[in-house]
C-alpha cells in the first residue's frame, strides 16, 4: 500500500501546477508576444519611411508644377508674338510689355518681389555696390544708380541689386 500512496504523491506532484513552470511558460509567451510586436513596429516603421521618401521624391519632383503652369500663357504669348509680322518697332515693342507684365504678375503672384533701390539708402543686406561716385547731390551712401535689379523671393534674398553709390564728398 505504501508504494500505491507513493504512486499518487508522484501523480500528484505532476497534476498539481509547479508555479515556477508556469511563471517560466507565461513569461516564455510575453517574450513571444514582444517580439511580434516589435516585428510589427519595425515593419510598420519601415513602410513609414518608404512612404515618407516616396512623398517627398513626388513633391521634390513636383514642387514647380504650379509656376510652370502659370508660365505657360507667358510662353504662349511670346511665341504668337513671333508668328506675327509687326508693321512697326512700336507694336513690337507694346508686344513685349504685355508679355513682361504678364510674367512680372505670375512672379509676384509666387512670391518674387523686385528690389529697385534707385535714390534711397544703400543697404548691404539687399545691394552690391560695384561703384561709389562723387555725391552730386545726392546724401553720402545713397544709390545713385541700379546696372541690375535685385530680387527677392518670399522675404529672402535672391539676388542682391548692382548699384553705385554716393560717396562723402
Amino acid at each position: 500500500m505504501q508504494e500505491a500512496t507513493g504512486d499518487n504523491a508522484v501523480n500528484n506532484s505532476e497534476n498539481t501546477p509547479n508555479p515556477q513552470a508556469a511563471e517560466l511558460e507565461a513569461l516564455r509567451a510575453e517574450v513571444a508576444q514582444l517580439r511580434e510586436e516589435s516585428l510589427r513596429e519595425r515593419a510598420d516603421l519601415e513602410n513609414q519611411r518608404r512612404r515618407l521618401a516616396r512623398d517627398i521624391e513626388m513633391a521634390r519632383k513636383f514642387a514647380n508644377e504650379r509656376l510652370l503652369g502659370e508660365l505657360l500663357p507667358v510662353i504662349d504669348s511670346l511665341e504668337a508674338g513671333l508668328s506675327v509680322k509687326a508693321d512697326t518697332a512700336q507694336h513690337l515693342r507694346e508686344g513685349m510689355e504685355l508679355t513682361l507684365r504678364q510674367l512680372l504678375k505670375v512672379a509676384t503672384d509666387n512670391g518674387l518681389v523686385a528690389v529697385d533701390p534707385a535714390g534711397q539708402p544703400f543697404n548691404p543686406e539687399h545691394h552690391q555696390a560695384m561703384s561709389m561716385v562723387d555725391g552730386g547731390g545726392h546724401p553720402p551712401g545713397t544709390v545713385v544708380q541700379v546696372y541690375q535689379k535685385g530680387w527677392l523671393l518670399n522675404d529672402r534674398l535672391l539676388r542682391p541689386a548692382l548699384v553705385t553709390v554716393s560717396k562723402h564728398d
